[in-house]
């Protein structure tokens, strides 16, 4: 039998395949990336906007972006934008940033001159540049009005919605109305704005929520000094931190009361009144008390309605009565309206439109409120002294003037008079010369104080008050007797500064009666 031999070519084939599927695959290039992704990282200044629409913008058409306008960033907390970009590799770009809304801006260095274009020529697949804008303006620049750029952090209880204010000495700030410029919200939980002053401005204010019942506290809920600042002749930024605010901190000693009243003369505004019953009122029924009434009774006692500060009137006087350094008293703050000026004058002074000085000089009106007709209801409310010898009244600035006022001329109502940084000066010094105008010498205790330091934000004047002193005194009172006189050395036009001296007030115009 014959065997066929097998054919070598299948089998040549084979071990070639095989061969072939062990070896390694050549190596292949992949093609080249011309683009590279470019981060941009911008911090940007203080008082941007913090829904400010950012672009970076060139004839380039890697800058167009999907709106065609330019590359959009992308706010990411702090101070920093951001926005991602495919750039060509290898060629020189020329871009710049511009602010579009809410306003119109170019960036400008820190001398106030437009920033020049910047260029880009990216090299690798990823790339990051990163630049700080210094402030935004015109895009012809700056110029050369001075502007302070007023920046206020505030803390992370604020509302998201709350609208912020600063109220200050100044037109531009108000004249502490409370309310006086309204700041937009900035980045970094920051608001801002900015305003322009004359040179050597000395400034003073705070920030609020638009009101003096939204005030800001420090962190521990405790008053702040007024900010200070005196501005220069360029640009400036002025930065403030807000610990919190008044309104969380709202603090009352001893059993408060509250009415509401309308003055019978059309001329006078409805205003609430506060009122601050003596430690032992509830225990001791069948005592009477003298009374103080006291104006601005908002600032008095209320760290929720107070203007800028609180006096502290209610934990004073509660202090002084238990340790027995004051007799007690029932205290009566009677709110003032948005004709304090009007209402705290017993003359028109047209110099002061701040307060409405033109319409000044219804002080009698006034009066006639409190005496015949607030005082009536205390006495049938509560269990009062009601004789003018325990009757008291006093005030502040317009309040002090008030007070010197009415005291020459309805003493058969009240007798104590606390006369606090007194606005002599009303009316080219009026109440010097209605007080020179006396027949004599009348039945009044009276308090007066300065500070020496108010005029820097108030035109009340150690002179002025000095010449009200000269003046009681040539009348018959008597310094250290029945006349009181103190300048406060460094005390400032506010309320803190009385309430650090109303507890000397209450010891001279109510002192405890000798055991």
């Amino acid at each position: 039998m014959t065997h066929r031999q097998p054919s070598r070519l299948p089998l040549l084939l084979l071990l070639t395949l095989t061969a072939l599927a062990g070896c390694p695959k050549p190596p292949t290039t992949p093609p080249e990336q011309n683009y590279s992704e470019v981060q941009f990282d911008v911090t940007v200044p203080p008082e941007t906007p913090v829904d400010a629409t950012l672009l970076l913008t060139s004839e380039d058409p890697a800058f167009k972006g999907p709106s065609g306008q330019g590359l959009e960033l992308v706010y990411q907390g702090g101070t920093t934008f951001t926005v991602k970009g495919r750039m060509p590799k290898d060629q020189e770009l020329t871009y710049s940033i511009r602010m579009t809304a809410p306003d119109a801006h170019v960036a400008l260095d820190a001398a106030g001159a437009v920033v020049p274009a910047r260029t880009l020529t990216a090299h690798e697949n990823e790339e990051n540049v990163s630049f700080t804008v210094e402030r935004w303006g015109p895009e012809s620049g700056a110029g050369t009005q001075p502007r302070t750029v007023f920046v206020v952090a505030v803390p992370d209880i604020t509302p998201p919605d709350a609208s912020v204010w600063l109220s200050g000495n100044h037109a531009l700030l108000g004249n502490w109305n409370g309310a006086g410029v309204k700041l937009h919200k900035a980045v970094n939980n920051s608001y801002a704005t900015t305003l322009s002053f004359e040179p050597g401005t000395s400034l003073e204010f705070k920030a609020t929520r638009g009101s003096w019942a939204t005030v800001e506290k420090n962190a521990l809920g405790e008053n702040v000094d007024n900010h200070t600042h005196k501005t220069g002749n360029g640009f400036e930024r002025v930065s403030i931190t807000v610990g919190t605010w008044k309104d969380f901190f709202k603090v009352l000693t001893g059993r408060i009361e509250y009415l509401h009243m309308t003055p019978t003369n059309p001329a006078l505004k409805e205003r609430d009144i506060i009122v601050w019953l003596p430690p032992d009122y509830e225990t001791n029924p069948t005592r009477h008390y003298p009374v103080l009434y006291m104006h601005d009774g908002q600032n008095l006692m209320d760290a929720s309605t107070a203007y800028a500060d609180e006096w502290g009137v209610d934990e004073t006087a509660q202090q002084l009565i238990q340790s027995g350094r004051v007799e007690p008293l029932i205290i009566v703050g009677i709110y003032n309206t948005a004709d304090r000026g009007p209402e705290y004058t017993q003359v028109p002074d047209p110099r002061y439109p701040e307060v409405d000085g033109a319409n000044g000089g219804r002080a009698d009106a006034y009066g006639h409120f409190i005496f015949e007709e607030l005082k009536p209801r205390i006495d049938d409310k509560y269990r009062t002294k009601r004789e003018a010898e325990y009757t008291g009244l006093a005030g502040s600035s317009l309040g002090g003037l008030v007070s010197m006022y009415l005291g020459t001329k309805r003493s058969e109502k009240f007798t104590r008079v606390g006369v606090v940084s007194p606005s002599v000066f009303w009316g080219h010094n009026d109440i010097v010369t209605k007080v020179n105008a006396l027949p004599g010498k009348l039945p009044l205790r009276i308090w007066l104080d300065i500070g020496t330091d108010e005029g820097s934000s108030s035109q009340e004047t150690v002179e002025d008050t000095r010449l009200l002193r000269e003046a009681l005194v040539g009348k018959g009172w008597v310094l250290d007797t029945d006349l009181k006189y103190t300048e406060v050395e460094g005390g400032k036009h506010n309320e803190k500064a009385w309430a650090a001296r109303f507890g000397n007030i209450l010891e001279y115009l109510y002192p405890a009666p000798a055991p």
